[in-house]
């Protein structure tokens, strides 16, 4: 069973003791590990371990954060299936053979294998707030801390969605894709264990900053998304009051201050805002403390933030909803890149006449529809004809033109001129022009759809972690219809499930 070990990194002395248990574990070694350094600049030299085993390859993401570091993982990788690991677990002795075993009667089904997680908790006294936040991962679903996707599951959904830019939902979100796709999710019997990290007076306060990914969550799956995540409904409603009491008696203190005698109502609501605020976070408080050692120490932190945390929540929601007040639900695509020949006009081999072009039928019906949807639409066209020296670069320009004068405007055009032998990067099946017209548009490859006639269009969709679909012409081959994760008979038929987010064979 073919296996790359990926694990993103921000420079944690704790990933060379990740690296040391995978290279020294027992059973067959991963293929590879790719370790991607998502520094932002490159810094002091990643702890990188010295000893013999399966080569470690280093690639860098630029500091996009966790989902776009793992994209860049898996793309790198050539395994069947890729494992995710964080930067800060120490896998089992017996991780390697028991990853292999996990992974080798899956059935095709079977899209993601997910590893059983411990955390450590001190011995002789109660744990902590932040120690008894950590142990939760222990029951979590489908947390990235271990978890392995068939490369063919991640190329199929785009990977992880770049959206989220903080370690956290990322994960639920892939794996609640994964399952409405048809693909099964499995819990495996290897192990990691998960130390609880050092966590400063404000960790809690600053963890509240996971509000706006849940709006992001609520707007791609919906508002039973945390039911089919396997989370609880969480205390934002009670934040929310919290917080309004503590407004409200805020606003009300300057009148109450001037007397009750001249505002008695002002004075009334004063005291009654401030009596259900200091209710409702002495209740938010006593919750943490109680299963706690109650130390001092930990009372003070309980007792502080538990009066930080509610604004705190209340704010992130807030910005959540105005960061995400745009968001989709997943598979509503943002930029739709068209092959050009026999897609949307008939194909005139190495045709540099404008007047030679004539739509495919229903091309203009479906662009508009797009348009009408506010989805951005591309072109991305292989031209070898200028490098075997047909036609001319300018040539491609004016058909272009005529395409735009008679299909109405794009929002980008990207055209390669070079031809196989070339070595280049961007004809299709590579996916240079979809990643190059995504980068224009501002528009991660997993938010775009390729709609082309031939296998190699949909080959350029999978290298660059887009949605491919297949619109069948005389020309294309049974192969590489059989081989299309998805299909359709014609233009229209591509389009509504662009728009439907629906997926068909």
């Amino acid at each position: 069973m073919s296996c790359t070990v990926v694990i993103p990194t921000i420079g944690r002395p704790s990933l060379r003791a990740t690296l040391d248990a995978l290279r020294e574990g027992t059973g067959p070694p991963p293929h590879e590990i790719i370790v991607v350094d998502d520094r932002p600049e490159p810094g002091a030299p990643l702890p990188l371990p010295v000893s013999a085993g399966p080569e470690v390859r280093v690639i860098r993401s630029g500091g996009r954060g966790p989902a776009a570091a793992r994209n860049a993982g898996w793309r790198a990788a050539a395994t069947e299936w890729i494992a995710f690991l964080d930067d800060d677990v120490v896998p089992g002795p017996d991780w390697p053979a028991r990853l292999a075993a996990d992974l080798a009667d899956l059935p095709p089904e079977a899209g993601g294998c997910q590893g059983r997680v411990t955390v450590p908790l001190p011995e002789g006294r109660a744990a902590t707030d932040w120690e008894r936040n950590t142990a939760a991962l222990a029951t979590a679903e489908w947390i990235t801390a271990d978890m392995a996707y068939r490369r063919g599951v991640l190329a199929e959904l785009g990977g992880f969605d770049e959206r989220f830019r903080r370690a956290y939902r990322e994960d639920a979100d892939l794996a609640l894709r994964a399952m409405d796709a048809g693909h099964g999710l499995v819990l495996g019997e290897r192990r990691v264990t998960h130390p609880v990290r050092p966590a400063g007076f404000w960790a809690s306060v600053r963890a509240q900053a996971g509000n706006a990914d849940d709006i992001l969550m609520w707007r791609a799956h919906g508002r039973h998304w945390r039911a089919r995540a396997g989370e609880g409904r969480g205390l934002l409603r009670r934040h929310a009051l919290t917080t309004a009491a503590g407004l409200l008696a805020l606003a009300a203190a300057p009148a109450a201050l001037r007397g009750a005698g001249r505002d008695r109502r002002a004075a009334l609501a004063a005291c009654a805002a401030g009596g259900v605020w200091t209710a409702l976070t002495a209740r938010f408080a006593y919750e943490r403390i109680r299963p706690g050692p109650r130390t001092p120490r930990e009372a003070a932190t309980m007792l502080v933030t538990s009066a930080a945390i509610p604004p705190a929540a209340i704010w992130h929601r807030l910005r959540g909803l105005a960061v995400h007040r745009r968001a989709r639900r997943w598979g509503a695509a943002r930029l739709v890149l068209f092959d050009r020949d026999d897609t949307l006009i008939k194909d005139v081999p190495y045709n540099g006449d404008p007047a030679r072009v004539e739509p495919m039928p229903g091309a203009r019906r479906a662009l508009d529809r797009l348009r009408r949807h506010g989805v951005r639409v591309g072109v991305v066209s292989n031209q070898s004809g200028v490098a075997k020296g047909r036609i001319t670069a300018g040539d491609v320009r004016r058909v272009n033109a005529r395409v735009e004068e008679l299909l109405g405007r794009f929002d980008t055009w990207e055209f390669c001129p070079h031809d196989d032998g070339d070595g280049c990067g961007c004809r299709k099946p590579r996916p240079g022009m979809i990643e190059r017209a995504a980068e224009r548009l501002g528009v991660p490859p997993s938010d775009c759809i390729v709609i082309g006639d031939i296998g190699r269009d949909i080959e350029a969709a999978v290298a660059a972690g887009a949605r491919g679909i297949l619109v069948p012409t005389g020309r294309t081959l049974d192969t590489e219809i059989a081989l299309a994760a998805e299909t359709a008979p014609t233009l229209d038929a591509a389009i509504e499930l662009v728009l439907g987010g629906r997926r068909r064979r």
